[in-house]
């Protein structure tokens, strides 16, 4: 028969529930909160969850955002309340519960209930993405959450400043409505038309740093920005620059402007070291669940080791050093070894046949074109990012790389 975990802060009631669902030969986990309930979830993988939404420590209702944010929301879950109302159930379903029971339960609606959870498969539709939602225990990013709730609720526009680690796609993630559609307007290499517009109607726009974007796409963006109203559409945009130096580095400095009416600082993970090993833990989980890699878990000293990197390429590095990590480790606990090992710098082929007998003027040329090749591998082509991380200005920067005779691929089209 099904595993069904049963939470609820009542003992009584956690007691009752269990002999009633093991009388009819379910296997039954009992947490008395939502920490307990949380643990369980990971190492049990019940087929059913029974979530009382009145509990001390997180209620139900928050319990199943975290589910939902972090793509745990693939069983079936019951709500359960004494004090429930209309609006709470219909918040419940609207999240993904399945059904709704009002203590005291009667053990026909019992039976009932569980027989018609376990029966109805969990939508296989679009696969929630990771958000801010997933990381409640986190007080940083909790209060980003709430400062992106209450910016975007009365602007459909948004533009991000950030730093170095950028979290722009988790944040944007984070305003993203379920079920609804997601362009990244940076792999968008057409002219935007009217008909895919129409296609994401309800759904979020994202562009990760505008200064990336070529002139078709900063098109497109404009394009967009000025439908959203019509198309119930959000716009998520990034930016480690401001509107002039956007526009002083070639940007179309009018829509530099408009983008910049309705900004909010958002911290990156430079600023959030304390708070890497949590989302690394999470996005873990999420691929875990989403079926991507085998079941893993980072070890306390690996997750140190995470903490103390530099992640200049924001969340999506994160990201793909967590993937990686799980699909090439062999055992079940990834070890602290293997995030060294996958990390350590690796000294380009340039760097490592540097000549040493030549003139200095013509030694430090080669030296600096190796050095420049390598960060420039390192970050993708992206400008911005090499500019921060040399501490060269952009202008000198491509003064350099012309000097040096380094060629820089554009992306997109230039129109």
């Amino acid at each position: 028969m099904a595993k069904i975990l049963v939470v609820d802060d009542e003992v009584g009631i956690r007691e009752l529930l269990s002999e009633i669902l093991r009388d009819e030969g379910h296997d039954v986990q009992l947490a008395e909160n939502a920490a307990a309930a949380r643990a369980a979830r990971i190492g049990a993988r019940p087929d059913l969850v029974l979530l009382d939404i009145w509990m001390p420590d997180t209620d139900g209702i928050t319990l199943l955002k975290e589910w939902s944010a972090a793509g745990q929301l693939n069983m079936p879950v019951v709500m359960m309340s004494g004090h429930g109302t209309i609006d709470t159930a219909v918040e419940a379903t609207r999240i993904g519960a399945q059904d709704f029971l009002e203590k005291p339960i009667a053990l026909q609606k019992l039976l009932a209930a569980v027989k018609r959870a376990l029966q109805k498969s969990v939508s296989t539709g679009r696969r929630s993405e990771l958000n801010l939602t997933a990381f409640a225990r986190s007080g940083p990013l909790r209060d980003l959450k709430k400062r992106l709730d209450q910016v975007s609720a009365k602007s459909r526009a948004l533009l991000l400043k950030t730093g170095p680690g950028s979290l722009a796609e988790l944040c944007a993630r984070s305003l993203q409505a379920p079920g609804k559609a997601w362009l990244d307007l940076a792999s968008h290499g057409q002219p935007l038309a009217l008909e895919a517009l129409e296609q994401a109607a309800g759904g979020l726009l994202f562009a990760a740093e505008l200064s990336s974007l070529s002139r078709l796409q900063q098109k497109n963006l404009a394009f967009a920005l000025d439908r959203l109203e019509k198309f119930d559409l959000r716009l998520v945009a990034a930016s480690a620059q401001s509107a002039a130096e956007l526009a002083a580095a070639g940007f179309d400095e009018a829509l530099a402007r408009r983008l910049a009416e309705v900004s909010l600082g958002a911290p990156g993970l430079a600023e959030l070291k304390d708070e890497v090993p949590e989302i690394a833990a999470q996005i873990l989980t999420h691929l875990v669940e989403a079926g991507e890699v085998p079941l893993r878990q980072l070890s306390t000293a690996a997750l140190n080791a995470l903490r103390n990197q530099a992640w200049a390429g924001g969340y999506a590095e994160l990201r793909n050093v967590v993937r990686s990590l799980a699909l090439g480790a062999l055992e079940d606990e990834i070890a602290a070894e293997e995030v060294t090992r996958l990390l350590a710098p690796q000294p380009s082929a340039a760097a490592q046949a540097l000549p040493l007998d030549l003139p200095l003027r013509e030694a430090r040329e080669a030296f600096e074109r190796a050095y420049f090749e390598h960060h420039l591998k390192i970050e993708g082509g992206n400008m911005t990012r090499l500019a921060e991380k040399t501490g060269l200005e952009r202008t000198h920067l491509y003064r350099k790389l012309k000097m040096l005779g380094i060629s820089i691929a554009k992306k997109g089209d230039e129109q």
